[in-house]
């Protein structure tokens, strides 16, 4: 009668339970090892609880208390009372919560208020007051370009950030600079115009 051969020869098809303790020993070793190269720093993890955040927003450095998962857009509205973004369709598609971080135009639903800490935040309140209105601003009113007033904001941010970049835009350059917001009432002649006008005014 056949034997069968030794539990550790090669010939074995199974695994041996020997075999198999000597294989997660040399695993455990290795992991161990490689644990010990150092490596880049780890991301500190925030949360799950409210945690402090420092914003500076407008040029003035503001503390809120809130949990990691909150967006820009909602700590911006939620907490320091800042509701000239507007919370529409949370997802970056239509321009109504646009901010400027560090000068470009961003879509605050989309960003962590954890992120933006260390980074300046200027929104629609920061470029202007009911006095004093920025070029923009006078452009917009003075080109009655608006109607329900909801996506006026974001357009205000988006074509500061425009002018910024382009101080004297052509149309093109203006319809591609907004294409990132939309106006539901369809005022897009009288927002274009009021570019225009706020370039001539500024320039």
């Amino acid at each position: 009668m056949a034997k069968h051969p030794p539990e550790d020869t090669p010939d074995r098809l199974t695994v041996s339970r020997r075999t198999f303790l000597k294989t997660v020993g040399v695993g455990a070793a290795a992991t161990g090892l490689v644990g010990a190269v150092p490596g880049p720093a780890q991301a500190k993890i925030l949360g799950p609880d409210a945690i402090p955040l420092a914003l500076k927003l407008n040029g003035v450095t503001h503390t809120v208390i809130v949990e990691p998962r909150v967006t820009l857009l909602r700590a911006l509205r939620n907490h320091l009372g800042l509701t000239g973004a507007k919370e529409v369709c949370e997802r970056g598609a239509c321009g109504g919560c646009t901010v400027l971080f560090d000068g470009e135009p961003i879509c605050a639903c989309l960003m962590l208020a954890a992120d933006a800490v260390g980074h300046e935040i200027t929104t629609v309140e920061g470029l202007g007051t009911p006095e004093k209105l920025s070029p923009v601003q006078a452009a917009f009113v003075e080109c009655d370009a608006f109607q329900c007033g909801f996506c006026t904001p974001g357009f205000i941010v988006a074509s500061t950030a425009l002018l910024n970049k382009h101080p004297n835009p052509s149309l093109e350059e203006i319809k591609a600079g907004l294409s990132g917001n939309l106006c539901r009432c369809g005022t897009y002649s009288r927002i274009f115009e009021a570019v225009q006008k706020a370039a001539k005014q500024r320039g």
